[in-house]
């Protein structure tokens, strides 16, 4: 992925939790007696307390979060079966192991929070109309994976900006999410991510 895709890419997938978190400030800010208060006679407002706003923020990172994951998947079980180098085989297990879990960690707050089921198709599909890369778009990087000359350095090449955009959205609710689980997701996320992205980025030097 390009640059500029890429930039386009994370402001899709960071919006809707920049949005949630800014209405959190605003409602904030305005208690506090920092803006004029709204007339008494209002229509309801979109988010009616900051306890709100982090509800929806832990809500749309699982609704995003759950297809990032699903993606990264399906590129590591890729690599299981097109990997030459042992330790990109190795990597991917790993990928697939703790992003599984987490994706059904995911799924069950989310039905226990939400009280309705989240399927992996049907937020891939919802996050889609968020601005997160496409289904197209994923096909295209797949395609481009199973074509590439250099399997492990195509699979690399991809995969480190597809962490950076993990980290990315475990930032936005590592101080801000609602629930101490998906905090402590944010926080997992970032560490095991950060690492494999370094271990990555190792290669890329060693294979030039």
């Amino acid at each position: 992925m390009n640059k500029k895709a890429k930039t386009y890419t994370l402001i899709g997938l960071l919006a809707p939790l920049v949005i949630a978190t800014g209405l959190s400030s605003c409602n904030t800010e305005t208690s506090q007696g920092n803006l004029t208060p709204a007339p008494a006679a209002t229509t309801t407002p979109v988010v009616s307390s900051k306890a709100e706003a982090k509800t929806q923020i832990d809500q749309k990172f699982i609704e995003m979060m759950i297809p990032h994951h699903q993606g990264a998947i399906e590129m590591a079980e890729l690599a299981l079966t097109k990997a030459k180098r042992p330790e990109i085989k190795k990597m991917a297990e790993s990928i697939i192991q703790d992003q599984k879990r987490e994706i059904q960690q995911m799924q069950g707050w989310y039905k226990q929070w939400y009280g309705k089921e989240i399927a992996v198709s049907s937020s891939m599909d919802h996050s889609a109309h968020q601005g997160m890369m496409s289904m197209d778009m994923m096909e295209t990087h797949l395609q481009n994976l199973k074509t590439a000359s250099d399997f492990d350095k195509e699979f690399v090449r991809q995969m480190i900006p597809h962490h950076e955009g993990a980290l990315m959205m475990a930032e936005m609710v590592i101080d801000t999410g609602e629930h101490a689980q998906i905090r402590n997701l944010a926080k997992s996320i970032i560490e095991s991510q950060s690492a494999e992205i370094k271990q990555m980025q190792q290669w890329q030097q060693a294979w030039k």
